[in-house]
């Protein structure tokens, strides 16, 4: 007869545990400015320091060919000539579905889904009370959920068209 001390059980993975386990979970921006940063050691500090000025300083036709990388952010998230989208929020959680995919928001945490990483995406409403919940479902069996109160319960025929009109538009585009 072969005994064991401790416990046999296996240590406990996942979310619950580790908030970098779930892909597309981003951590809140640090609030650190640049003069809060740890020291660093003074060879990597001048070389840092030499490749900001070289930015600083392109040369004119450098100026003239690169275009500005606001643009592209302002054109990337401008949402196509009558494209539909759709937002719900409360006063913790935040949702939004556009032409880039379905975003996530609950307090300072985020979540992005572009549409070729989405396998569904379902609603369910409370029986009573009014909470909207959305999950997105991913591929590989992963799904993330979000409640969100609506003002009224009258408002959740109106979110499920209006999110209805998006998925229409959107993630059956990418199912060809």
């Amino acid at each position: 007869m072969e005994q064991r001390i401790g416990s046999s059980s296996q240590p406990l993975e996942g979310a619950g545990f580790d908030p970098a386990f779930i892909p597309g979970l981003t951590s809140p921006a640090s609030g650190r400015t640049k003069d809060e940063e740890p020291e660093k050691e003074p060879e990597v500090a001048e070389a840092e320091d030499a490749e900001e000025s070289e930015e600083s300083e392109p040369s004119e036709g450098a100026e003239e060919a690169a275009p500005e990388p606001e643009e592209d952010a302002a054109e990337e998230d401008a949402a196509p000539e009558g494209g539909p989208v759709f937002e719900a929020s409360d006063r913790r959680a935040k949702l939004v579905a556009d032409h880039r995919g379905v975003r996530l928001f609950l307090d300072d945490q985020e979540c992005e889904f572009r549409w070729d990483e989405i396998g569904a995406v379902e609603t369910e409403t409370a029986r009573f009370g009014k909470r909207y919940t959305v999950t997105v479902h991913t591929p590989d069996r992963r799904w993330y959920p979000i409640e969100i109160e609506a003002p009224a319960r009258s408002r959740f025929t109106e979110w499920d068209s209006q999110l209805d009109a998006v998925l229409d538009a959107y993630f059956d585009d990418n199912a060809e």
